[in-house]
C-alpha cells in the first residue's frame, strides 16, 4: 500500500472550486484509517468520534436482514458454511460477504476444517452489543 498524503476536506473543496475558495489557516495532520472495510478520514479534533464510529459500524453490521438471519443459525452452536446454505437462501458468494463482515465485526470466528469452514458466534459478541449501546440503554 502507497503511502499518499491525503488533503484535507477543506483543501479538496478548494481546488475543485477556486473561485469560492477562502485561505485556510487550518495546519491539522490528516490521515487515512481503515475499518472494517472502510476508510476514513482523520485529525486529530475527531479522533474522539472514532469510538461512536466503530459502534455505528457494529450496528451497521447488525442492520441488514440476512445478517440476522445467519446469526440465529449460529445461535445454537456452531455450523458449517454449507448448513447455512441450505436454511438461507441467497448465493454463496453472498452468504460469504455477509459472514466476512460479522467476522470483521468481531460478532462471528471461524475456523477451518479442511476444504470447508465452520462457524460460531464469538464469545464476546454479546457484550459488544451491549457494549455499543448508550450508557443509558445498558
Amino acid at each position: 500500500m502507497l503511502n499518499i498524503p491525503v488533503a484535507s476536506p477543506e483543501r479538496r473543496f478548494q481546488a475543485q472550486n477556486p473561485d469560492l475558495a477562502r485561505p485556510s489557516c487550518d495546519l491539522r495532520l490528516y490521515t487515512r484509517v481503515g475499518f472494517g472495510g472502510h476508510d476514513w478520514d482523520m485529525t486529530s479534533t475527531n479522533l474522539e468520534s472514532t469510538a461512536v464510529e466503530e459502534r455505528a459500524a457494529l450496528f451497521s453490521a447488525l442492520g441488514d436482514p440476512i445478517r440476522l438471519q445467519i446469526l440465529d443459525q449460529l445461535a445454537p452452536g456452531q455450523q458449517c458454511v454449507c448448513e447455512m446454505q441450505e436454511a438461507i437462501d441467497i448465493a454463496s458468494n453472498l452468504l460469504s460477504y455477509h459472514l466476512r463482515v460479522l467476522k470483521e465485526a468481531g460478532l462471528v470466528e471461524a475456523r477451518r476444517r479442511g476444504r470447508w469452514i465452520d462457524y460460531q458466534l464469538s464469545e464476546q459478541a454479546a457484550q459488544l452489543v451491549q457494549g455499543s449501546l448508550p450508557s443509558g440503554v445498558r
